[in-house]
């Protein structure tokens, strides 16, 4: 019995060093067996780098396999798409069906599709800019496919590419360079020029919907030629047209030169010079035509009376209109009955206000002669000079052409010329003529209040309570309101009067100033400004920032180390205002972006030193201040 007892205690141990060390080979060989899965899922992911894989008949290329995939192809269909696209989604079946057409056809040529969203480098080369966007490559080369997305439409345009002798056909748009430059533009009624680089964003996101627009002019009758300049090779051309930035377009009348203030996109390419192409001036055929802008009209009524389209004024007239074609509404006539009504003769242009603005203080009608030494420029100087009555009617719809010169003086009040509400919007209209004929160097308006709600929240002036208000715009963006009373017209006869001998404090926009301002970094807001930045017994170091500004975020904590480091210099002042909630009113200290930081000097409040270049920490920041300081009493420190 003890013998065998000996036997089974014998046995355990040596299993017991025996299991062990199976268990640990099992696991050296499960560990070999997981780096082999390993590596074998490596290898999967590298093949899947460049592995073609296809769903539902559609192959799927990415940033990584698709060269390799198109550089033995002739013709290949690819849709850019969006997972998350509405419109991809719903195109899909239909894409589907394409693709199983074009397997089965005489050669199979591939379909295949792209996720936009992952293939950033394939979106951003063939510029995706929706979703879906089809186009065909023919030998790797992309052609745009603008059709509709039927299976029979796209099967029928990609069978056609896909033959062996279909060539891109050429472009709409002309290529100009200086060796036919003058012979193209000086030759053309009417041609837009696009001045550009091959390396430009804005140029390339241009240039489809460019050439679309070229195509379309191309088929007007007569045809509007667009054309197009590389300015980078072509740099005299872009030098003698003043082109500083790309894309630049100008439109040429017979080799002149003109803005294009047009859209971008083709279709309002086409509208816009398809207008342009046109003369600037409408013909005036009946007396009735004049008679009711005179009656109705919001704007000046402008009319050139000439002879016949040979009169040389007549074409001299052209010339001035096309320049301001887009902003004024031009007018020629050779009736006589016409030129009998306008107390005028041929070779004159005559401007009048409609009946609603004109007054005793003004004349009716202006008039000019046209001579055949008259330049263009004089004329437009005539339009310019006239296009406004004494006191007009400022609108949204004509602030941006007709309101633009400052100072200038608007009156709010309930403007409505119709014929129920005509008398009253006249009674305190008049009121105005009284004041406004004696300031010629001012602008005078009256304004809807409805219309101008927020420049009168911004005036401070939405709940005065009165029922006609006033406000100057000046220079700068500088506004002054005036104190709400009742309004007559020796009331704004005054207030005009004391803006102009400088007596009047603009408006600023200002934070509440704080309660407590006894921090290392001194608040300013928009009313305190003067009081402690232009303080000229203290130099003064001030941060513009945002509140949202990640820069300003980061500055914070040096900005505040260094106020605490000037804290016992009395006539230093660590100072910054949130610039979104503040107007600055001096226009010595710019802000174009955050944070933004300024010296004022002592004795140069008016010239501020901008920080620029430096690291905005606290050493950079004290050496900035310790070189401007006027009133720094200890001494500088060793940096």
């Amino acid at each position: 019995m003890k013998k065998i007892t000996l036997l089974l205690i014998v046995l355990l141990g040596v299993t017991h060093f025996i299991l062990p060390s199976r268990c640990e080979e099992d696991a050296k060989d499960d560990s070999a067996e997981d780096l082999g899965e390993e590596d074998d899922d490596d290898d999967d992911d590298d093949a899947d780098d460049t592995e073609v894989k296809e769903e539902n008949g559609v192959l799927v290329l990415t940033d990584e396999n698709f060269d390799t995939f198109i550089e033995d192809k002739d013709t290949v269909l690819v849709e850019f798409y969006a997972p998350w696209c509405g419109h991809c989604k719903q195109f899909a079946p239909e894409y589907e069906k394409i693709a199983q057409t074009l397997k089965e056809n005489d050669p199979p040529i591939p379909v295949a599709k792209v996720d936009a969203t992952k293939a950033s480098a394939l979106s951003s080369k063939f510029e995706v800019s929706g979703y879906p966007t089809i186009k065909i490559l023919k030998k790797g080369e992309p052609v745009d496919y603008d059709g509709d997305r039927s299976e029979h439409a796209i099967v029928e345009r990609v069978k056609v590419v896909a033959q062996p002798d279909w060539k891109p056909p050429p472009e709409a748009t002309l290529d100009l360079t200086k060796d036919n430059f003058d012979d193209v533009v000086n030759n053309a009624d009417i041609i837009l020029v696009e001045f550009y680089a091959p390396w430009c964003g804005h140029c390339k996101r241009l240039a489809p919907e460019y050439e679309k627009a070229a195509k379309e002019l191309s088929n007007r009758t007569p045809p509007i030629p667009l054309a197009k300049v590389d300015a980078t090779a072509e740099s005299d051309l872009a030098t003698r047209f003043g082109v500083s930035g790309y894309p630049t377009l100008k439109i040429f009348r017979k080799g002149k030169a003109f803005d294009y203030n047009g859209p971008r996109e083709m279709f309002g390419i086409v509208d816009y010079m398809s207008d342009q192409a046109g003369p600037p001036s409408k013909q005036v055929q009946t007396l009735k035509q004049v008679q009711e802008l005179v009656r109705d009209g919001d704007d000046a009524v402008i009319v050139g009376i000439f002879s016949s389209e040979e009169d040389a004024a007549y074409e001299i007239y052209q010339e001035a209109c096309n320049s301001l074609r887009d902003d004024y509404k031009f007018m020629h006539t050779f009736n006589n009955e016409v030129t009998e009504f306008l107390k005028a003769s041929p070779g004159q242009v005559v401007m009048l206000q409609p009946e609603k603005f004109r007054s005793k203080y003004e004349p009716a009608s202006h008039s000019l002669t046209i001579k055949d030494s008259t330049p263009a420029s004089e004329v437009q100087e005539f339009f310019k000079k006239n296009i406004l009555p004494l006191v007009g009617h400022r609108k949204q719809s004509n602030d941006g052409k007709r309101y633009t010169t400052r100072p200038l003086v608007v009156v709010y009040y309930g403007v409505d010329f119709s014929f129920d509400y005509r008398v009253a919007t006249q009674f305190w209209r008049s009121k105005v003529l009284e004041v406004a004929k004696d300031f010629p160097e001012y602008t005078f308006a009256i304004a809807d209040e409805e219309d101008y709600a927020d420049e009168l929240k911004s005036l401070g002036l939405r709940e005065s309570g009165e029922e006609v208000n006033v406000g100057i715009l000046g220079e700068g963006g500088k506004q002054y309101a005036m104190d709400p009373e009742e309004f007559d017209s020796d009331v704004l006869q005054s207030f005009v009067m004391a803006f102009k001998k400088g007596k009047l404090k603009p408006i600023v926009k200002s934070q509440p100033i704080p309660k407590s301002n006894k921090g290392p970094v001194k608040v300013v807001v928009g009313n305190t400004f003067d009081d402690v930045v232009m303080d000229t017994k203290k130099d003064v170091l001030i941060e513009f920032y945002a509140p949202w500004c990640g820069h300003c975020k980061k500055l914070e904590p040096d900005y505040t180390a260094l106020g605490k480091k000037y804290k016992n210099e009395k006539n230093i002042v660590i100072a910054k205002m949130d610039a979104t909630a503040n107007d600055v009113p001096h226009d010595s200290y710019k802000v174009e972006g955050f944070p933004t930081i300024y010296f004022a000097p002592s004795n140069k409040k008016q010239k501020p030193v901008k920080f620029e270049g430096g690291k905005r920490d606290v050493e950079e920041l004290s050496k900035f201040v310790e070189k401007h300081a006027t009133k720094l009493t200890h001494k500088k420190d060793e940096l």
